[in-house]
C-alpha cells in the first residue's frame, strides 16, 4: 500500500515561502500539519489540509507546501499507481478557485527525488473576492488512481527532481 508522511521539517521551511519568523513558529505550524485522510467512508479522494491561515486574495495565485508526500514501494506494483490532484469541490463551485495546472499528476517516483516527494499545490482564485482558507481546514484532495503504459512505451529513466523535471 501506499502512504502518505510529512517532509522533513527542513525541507517545508526551505518550501513554504515564509520568511522571518523564528524557527519555533514555524515548527508549531509543521507540528499541526495534518496528513490527507478521507472524508467519510465513501469518499475516493483524500483531503489535503491548509498548514497555515491565508486570506487569498481576489485574481491571485498562491503554491501552498503542504508538508506531505506520497510513498510508494519501489518495485511493487504500487508503482502503477498515480496520485491526482485536485481543489475540493466546494472550493470550485462556490469561488471558482482552480490548480494553477488544471490537474496535479504526482507520480510514484516523485517520492524518491532530492526534495523529498514535497507536494506544493498551486491555487488560482481567479474571483473578485479575497476567500479565507483556514489552518486545518480542507482545501484540496487527492485520489490514488491505477494505471498501464501502453507495450513500448515504457521508459527506464530516473527522476530527480520536483515540478518540470522530466521535460525533455
Amino acid at each position: 500500500m501506499s502512504r502518505f508522511e510529512k517532509v522533513s521539517f527542513e525541507r517545508w521551511k526551505a518550501d513554504c515561502g515564509v520568511r522571518g519568523l523564528p524557527d519555533d513558529e514555524l515548527r508549531q505550524w509543521y507540528e499541526a500539519i495534518k496528513l490527507p485522510r478521507q472524508a467519510t467512508g465513501g469518499s475516493a479522494g483524500c483531503d489535503f489540509y491548509m498548514p497555515f491561515n491565508l486570506s487569498f486574495e481576489a485574481g491571485s495565485t498562491f503554491r501552498i507546501a503542504t508538508g506531505i508526500r506520497w510513498v510508494t514501494e519501489a518495485g511493487t506494483s504500487e508503482r502503477e499507481r498515480v496520485l491526482l490532484i485536485m481543489p475540493r469541490s466546494g472550493l470550485g463551485f462556490k469561488h471558482g478557485i482552480r490548480l494553477s495546472n488544471t490537474l496535479g499528476v504526482i507520480d510514484a517516483d516523485y517520492c524518491d527525488s532530492d526534495n523529498e516527494g514535497h507536494i506544493i499545490i498551486s491555487l488560482h482564485n481567479p474571483s473578485d473576492h479575497s476567500v479565507p482558507l483556514a489552518e486545518g481546514k480542507p482545501f484540496a484532495q487527492g485520489i490514488v488512481v491505477k494505471y498501464e503504459i501502453p507495450e513500448g512505451a515504457g521508459s527506464d529513466d530516473v527522476r530527480n527532481g520536483g515540478f518540470g523535471s522530466t521535460d525533455n
